[in-house]
């Protein structure tokens, strides 16, 4: 059986991307679950009780899904932005660049370690959310969906940043300044309900908002927004994001460090 060139390509950057998270293991995937687990002691034990359920829920189980979805985002974001970045600190991406390998070969291989690695978190907190709360998926396929393209999305964005990023502290930017905010203020501690119609029109402006709504729906079955427009945001930025990154990476702009 002859195997094609460019699966043998693809398979060895996912391999390496793979490979790479998990060496460091305990950087990767013990913070997220560390992270949560003081979410649930911290507002499952102590806060929680104090404050009335949401939608028949209680509160710990509302912020679940928003405190996953975190998760995924961040880690989807980091994962690749951080491996890319390296590659050009490195001067490794040089190697890449030169080889006869396909730029749709290169981007899938980056950000499929973005994608594995927050599909594995997702699962370990998932898990971990069960000794805690009583916890039933309302809707497995928009559990999959959401969780997919999600971490399709950051892990493009991730990609994105590391070809224009020339230190670390490029890197951290996103995350700090923009992810962050948008993913605290995105509705992930609050229902949108105590919001004034003022705030509640903001609040349509975040993208985040959006995601974090039909994670809960998969979770919870309540949901703020339309599924199915959020999904064509999700193709939509996807779409204009892996577009962008083939047009650099072909021109070789800003890659190299």
């Amino acid at each position: 059986m002859i195997i094609h060139p460019y699966l043998i390509a693809l398979y060895t950057l996912i391999k390496k991307e793979i490979n790479r998270f998990i060496r460091i293991w305990i950087q990767t995937l013990i913070p997220p679950i560390m992270t949560i687990l003081l979410y649930f002691i911290i507002f499952g034990n102590f806060i929680s009780n104090n404050i009335n359920k949401i939608s028949g829920f209680s509160y710990v189980q509302f912020i679940t899904p928003g405190l996953i979805m975190m998760s995924i985002i961040n880690n989807s974001y980091s994962n690749v932005a951080s491996s890319l970045f390296n590659a050009k600190f490195n001067r490794s991406i040089e190697e890449l660049l030169i080889a006869p390998i396909p730029t749709n070969i290169i981007i899938l291989g980056y950000i499929s370690g973005g994608i594995l690695r927050s599909i594995i978190i997702c699962i370990f907190l998932t898990i971990t959310a069960t000794f805690f709360i009583s916890l039933h998926i309302y809707s497995w396929l928009f559990f999959i969906i959401f969780i997919f393209l999600t971490s399709v999305l950051f892990s493009l964005l991730g990609l994105l940043t590391a070809i224009f990023a020339k230190n670390f502290d490029d890197i951290n930017f996103i995350p700090t300044f923009i992810l962050t905010p948008l993913t605290y203020l995105g509705g992930v501690f609050y229902t949108t309900n105590i919001l004034s119609s003022f705030w509640q029109k903001i609040l349509k402006i975040n993208p985040i908002y959006y995601i974090i709504s039909v994670f809960r729906y998969s979770f919870l079955g309540i949901h703020t927004v339309s599924l199915f427009l959020t999904i064509k945001i999700l193709f939509f930025f996807i779409v204009i994001l892996y577009l962008l990154i083939f047009i650099l990476i072909e021109k070789k702009i800003c890659l190299l460090y």
